[in-house]
């Protein structure tokens, strides 16, 4: 339960809230198709995560599963997408928590929620999910609401889409599946991880993807595409009692990413593939709570989901490629890959671009240190 928490409550605060316009822009009344693509990818994903984690019942998540099956520079990439990819989203979560419940002081909030956050996870993970059950209990009950109320009044238009933007928003949208992953990165502190671990990434991502489908669509049919991709609030638009669950999913979102975030630097760190003195759990929380305070002040949130989203396919397409080395059925590993793949390079071009900058950085600065070495 407490595993299957972390991970529904990650995605739930990630994607509900802030990643539905920008990607009715992209596909416009094929919005509900991209995310069901997206949730098919995930879902491939998660087959493999699942079967890994079994096998590496450690933190790190792909990061481990890479070098493991790989090779130690797929593992890198791996983890080094993660990282940053998680780090933009964390601050996309503050910079959303801010601009909900405290509008014209979204840094300053941003950087406290942070702070707070980070001091409960160096508290330890039991006390993570506790918090993360009662802010998830929050946001299921806003968006019941959300879909009792604005249900009756919608009007569907008629489905028409380009096939490049359905691409484009699947690829947006993925960014609010993403939270499975946190755990299996928390895999060295959850009960009798090989059972535990498969259940709870299939059980939260299930729940997920209905959970959306149900709010993309009230969205949808009350809004419309045009107002939708418009809306920096699209919830509060219909339910304005949805500005609590927005506040209460982000910061849901947020804990569980400072966590994972800081378990993948651990396994890193450990492998020298980032500095030593991170090889310690509370260290590396409050490292990843340092840079992401960096970056609140730099980032707005729609400019971090094409950033996030691009560094974790990548995360991902690494993962479908080791499961693909396992024994057993592969067709969803490969699926999952060449989904993976497709999505990343359908996003927006300067997500790409800035993506492959960032992991040229990464690769080319251990490349550099082990030569000095």
């Amino acid at each position: 339960m407490d595993a299957t928490t972390i991970g529904l409550g990650s995605m739930l605060g990630a994607g509900v809230f802030v990643a539905f316009a920008p990607a009715a822009a992209a596909a416009g009344s094929g919005l509900l198709v991209s995310l069901l693509l997206a949730g098919f990818v995930a879902y491939c994903n998660a087959r493999s995560s699942a079967r890994l984690a079994a096998m590496y019942p450690e933190s790190g998540g792909t990061y481990v599963y890479g070098r493991e099956r790989l090779g130690e520079w797929w593992g890198f990439t791996a983890g080094w997408g993660f990282v940053v990819g998680k780090i933009a989203s964390c601050a996309a979560m503050g910079l959303t928590v801010g601009a909900y419940l405290a509008p014209g002081y979204e840094k300053a909030v941003a950087i406290a929620a942070v702070v707070v956050l980070t001091t409960i996870t160096y508290l330890g993970v039991t006390r993570t999910a506790a918090v993360t059950k009662v802010l998830l209990v929050v946001v299921l009950a806003v968006l019941i609401g959300f879909v009792a109320v604005g249900l009756p009044k919608a009007h569907w238009q008629p489905l028409t889409w380009d096939t490049l933007g359905v691409l484009r928003a699947a690829g947006l949208l993925f960014f609010a599946f993403a939270g499975y992953a946190r755990i299996a990165t928390l895999g060295e502190e959850v009960k009798d991880p090989r059972r535990t671990i498969p259940r709870a990434i299939i059980i939260a991502l299930s729940v997920a993807l209905v959970i959306y489908l149900a709010v993309g669509a009230t969205a949808l049919g009350v809004l419309g595409p045009e107002r939708l991709a418009a809306s920096t609030a699209p919830l509060a638009e219909v339910l304005p009692a949805a500005t609590i669950g927005v506040g209460a999913g982000a910061l849901g979102a947020l804990l569980a990413l400072i966590a994972g975030v800081s378990r993948t630097t651990l396994a890193m760190a450990r492998r020298r593939d980032l500095p030593g003195a991170l090889a310690d759990v509370h260290r590396a929380e409050i490292a990843v709570a340092i840079v992401v305070c960096g970056l609140v002040l730099a980032l707005d949130v729609r400019g971090a989901i094409g950033f996030s989203s691009f560094g974790v396919l990548v995360y991902y397409a690494i993962a479908n490629l080791s499961a693909s080395t396992l024994d057993g059925r592969k067709w969803t590993s490969v699926a999952g890959l060449v989904g993976c793949v497709v999505l990343a390079g359908s996003l927006p071009l300067t997500s790409v671009l800035v993506g492959l900058a960032v992991f040229a950085v990464g690769l080319g600065g251990r490349w550099l240190l082990r030569r000095l070495r």
